[in-house]
């Protein structure tokens, strides 16, 4: 069976040469395309693909928003990335809400083909730099508070829920749970999930019951 794909992008322009791009292979099929988020979540409603290749920057709904929604209406669909900016405030935010892969518009064709194949599949894929990006937030211990997301992950933790168990809670993927326990580690700079929820009853990050 091809994978069931759709394009979202404002610019037709790109659409137009995204979908060239994916016609040309019979492992995949273009079943939707959309200008911005709300149309979006119309098309992927009506058609239920397995990938959304979506830019994040474009009207009347934040790439951020978009990425939520479609996890909360169908926690199995794979957000793939696809857009011009790889800094901090628009990487994090996306793989924070759920996007399986985020890639730059540089992307040779054929690794874009195999990358929508890898998010099929439930893979993580980033581009270099937005990798780089992740490292470095990993790296450096970070002086702001807890996310709420990421509180709302280590009050699972601190329950006994595994990986597994908080992706399938937060309607999230297990390599975004990872992600958030690893930025949970460097801003309390311990090395490990028990030394994190202890830091965290320390500090008062989370009640002694558990709750976050």
């Amino acid at each position: 069976m091809p994978i069931r794909l759709i394009i979202v992008d404002d610019h037709p322009v790109v659409r137009d040469g995204l979908r060239g791009i994916f016609a040309a292979d019979d492992a995949f099929e273009v079943v939707g395309e959309a200008a911005d988020g709300p149309e979006a979540l119309a098309v992927a409603m009506r058609t239920g693909p397995d990938v959304v290749l979506m830019d994040l920057r474009m009207p009347l709904m934040s790439g951020a928003e978009l990425i939520r929604r479609l996890r909360e209406w169908s926690p199995g669909v794979n957000v793939l990335v696809l857009t011009t900016f790889d800094d901090d405030a628009d990487v994090l935010p996306a793989i924070e809400q759920g996007a399986t892969g985020y890639l730059l518009k540089d992307t040779p064709r054929a690794d874009l083909r195999r990358a929508v194949r890898a998010a099929a599949r439930g893979e993580t894929v980033l581009s270099p730099s937005v990798a780089s990006v992740l490292a470095h937030q990993v790296r450096a211990p970070q002086a702001r508070a807890l996310s709420p997301r990421e509180l709302e992950v280590l009050g699972l933790v601190a329950r006994g829920a595994t990986n597994r168990e908080i992706a399938a809670k937060l309607f999230i993927t297990e390599a975004t749970v990872k992600t958030h326990l690893l930025h949970v580690f460097a801003k309390l700079k311990v090395n490990d999930r028990a030394a994190a929820v202890a830091a965290a009853y320390e500090t008062g990050l989370l009640k002694p019951t558990g709750g976050a």
